[in-house]
């Protein structure tokens, strides 16, 4: 997917000097401003500072996508809180950076190593409803709040398929905003990702945790990405023992699916990538993906499951796999404007 560029909002740590801290110096790691970007960051702050034996010092970076009010899809999707972080990578004005790994363009700049991709949290959507109302025990007509075209197109299949109805409400903002349209009882219920709740500490919140066989999620919902300066190999290493291979495999193959349905981040696919065990071995790994109008009239849902992938080069091939048998079923058309 394309990236827009975006404008760069001050710095408040514009003092930062250029290049390279030597040994003994603070880490910088850039995070955006938001409530959760800054508290997944301080979980990593402390693990890489674990790891490195060096102090870790939060840079803030306000992203276009924090400051526009515009919907997700319209400015580009959520590539847009990406751009701004990765500028401060590339002029050094940060050592490393922490992304929500689902906001990820599919790209990977080649100046830019994705270092680590740490054991992934719950990927699962949550749903935060009045009266601690249950996705099934919501009323006809309810009113649903989300800004995912992905989330909007599977709710409305399942609610369709059950034989009733709902209206999904496109919404933005921070965790408090979207919780707060149901508080004031502007809409009944807001659906969110229970990682970003988990990592917040409200999880109480949470009326209902929406199965993956209702709505799959995000490619890489629930996983975090560090990523840093590719030339930076000390860095680079000292990162890595911070990624865990399981979900590092996962996500490659839900993310390859995503880019071989040439689809952007605001498109309505969701994927996920689960271990089979028998017992306690691992022994395959099944992919799972869809597509579908956000009306949820149509939806293209497949999957596919082979060995659990041991190189990247595997797991890629897993993705394209089934995108492959998902755009025979006509997954091709159903995604709107195609990303270029």
């Amino acid at each position: 997917m394309s990236e827009p560029r975006e404008p760069r909002a001050p710095q408040g740590q514009a003092g930062a000097p250029q290049g390279r801290p030597d040994e003994k110096a603070a880490l910088r790691l850039g995070t955006r401003r938001s409530k959760l970007a800054m508290a997944q960051s301080g979980l990593v702050a402390q693990a890489v500072s674990q790891v490195t034996g060096r102090p870790v010092e939060l840079v803030e970076i306000t992203t276009y996508g924090d400051t526009s009010r515009e919907h997700l899809a319209q400015i580009g999707g959520t590539g847009v809180f990406v751009t701004a972080l990765r500028e401060a990578l590339l002029l050094g004005e940060i050592d490393f950076a922490v992304h929500s790994l689902k906001d990820l363009p599919t790209g990977q700049p080649d100046e830019l190593a994705l270092a680590a991709v740490p054991l992934r949290e719950d990927p699962r959507d949550v749903l935060v409803a009045r009266d601690g109302l249950r996705f099934e025990e919501l009323p006809d007509g309810a009113r649903v709040g989300t800004g995912s075209p992905r989330r909007m197109a599977q709710l409305n299949a399942y609610a369709r398929n059950h034989g009733t109805t709902i209206e999904t409400v496109p919404i933005r903002g921070n965790v408090d905003t979207r919780i707060g349209y149901v508080r004031s009882g502007e809409l009944d219920a807001v659906v969110l990702a229970a990682a970003g709740l988990g990592r917040l500490g409200r999880t109480e919140d949470v009326t209902d945790f929406l199965s993956v066989d209702i709505v799959l999620p995000a490619p890489g919902q629930g996983a975090l990405a560090i990523e840093c300066a590719a030339d930076n190999a000390d860095l680079v290493a000292a990162l890595s023992e911070l990624d865990d291979p399981f979900t590092r495999a996962a996500v490659t193959a839900e993310r390859s699916l995503l880019a071989a349905l040439e689809a952007g981040c605001s498109a309505p696919v969701g994927a996920l990538a689960d271990l089979l065990a028998d017992g306690q071995i691992v022994k395959e790994m099944r992919l799972r993906g869809v597509v579908g109008t956000t009306d949820g009239t149509t939806l293209v849902q497949l999957s596919t499951t082979g060995p659990v992938p041991e190189t990247h080069d595997q797991a890629m091939a897993l993705g394209r796999e089934l995108a492959a048998e998902m755009l025979a079923k006509g997954a091709a058309g159903l995604m709107g404007e195609r990303a270029h």
